[in-house]
């Protein structure tokens, strides 16, 4: 029940977000795009193009891998029995996620002082949008209340719900980077498209398969512990069968 609200949530929070970000506000920001859409492609000097790829792998390396493998870590994390190891798990997690923060502000700085910025266009309406996530993000984290509170729970939904929709909003906006590039500038970006794609493809394979795994992992136990149990009570069944209960007391004879 918990699982199929949080991903009504989900999916209503993405419908809105998306829904905000694509209806264009006023006629004036209609102009924009149209003009927009009729641009002259952008020319690439060597100085523009290293500050879009650098744009681009900062983006790609926070949203679309520190991020997620943030959110694979966790999810582990709730698997495993070794305090130790959760603990590792849980610092893994919000080192990857500072680190996270930290490069998308980097790539922010960098688009708004090199590139333009009318927010005319899908890629830059979401990421603006995208880098207040992901700094209310962290804060919500560390603000986390302790175990047992009647908060938690609402804690840890609002948390894992927008961890969940940062990544699959930004890695969208990385798509839609990638097409925008391939438009202002002639350029194909087929090659990053597949990578990008078998590396989601990837990621979005390990998620799914924890919880299949862990029930596999479980299953088994089961499995084993049954046969034990079985094999433990026929061993007491021939026992008994093979030596059967003397009733007699035995005669020490002492000399």
């Amino acid at each position: 029940m918990l699982l199929l609200r949080r991903k009504g949530l989900l999916l209503a929070s993405a419908c809105l977000m998306l829904l905000l970000l694509f209806t264009p506000t006023t006629q004036a920001d209609s102009n924009s795009q149209r003009s927009f859409k009729i641009a002259q492609p952008l020319e690439l000097t060597p100085k523009l193009s290293l500050q879009l790829k650098l744009h681009a792998f900062l983006l790609w390396s926070s949203v679309g891998f520190l991020m997620p493998i943030g959110v694979l870590l966790i999810r582990v994390s709730s698997n495993v029995k070794s305090a130790q190891s959760v603990r590792l798990l849980f610092y893994c997690h919000v080192a990857s996620q500072i680190l996270a923060v930290v490069l998308a502000t980097a790539g922010a700085v960098l688009s708004i002082s090199n590139f333009e910025n009318a927010f005319n266009n899908t890629h830059q309406r979401i990421g603006l949008a995208l880098y207040a996530f992901i700094w209310l993000q962290p804060l919500i984290g560390f603000l986390r209340p302790d175990r047992g509170v009647r908060t938690r729970s609402a804690w840890y939904l609002t948390h894992w719900l927008l961890g969940i929709g940062v990544c699959v909003v930004g890695v969208a906006n990385v798509y839609i980077g990638l097409h925008t590039y391939q438009e202002r500038t002639g350029r194909s970006a087929r090659r990053w498209t597949v990578l990008l794609t078998v590396e989601v493809a990837a990621m979005a394979f390990v998620y799914l398969f924890q919880d299949r795994w862990n029930h596999v992992v479980r299953q088994q136990q089961e499995e084993e512990e049954e046969a034990a149990a079985a094999a433990l009570g026929d061993e007491r069944s021939q026992g008994s069968t093979m030596f059967p209960a003397n009733d007699h007391k035995e005669v020490v004879v002492v000399p």
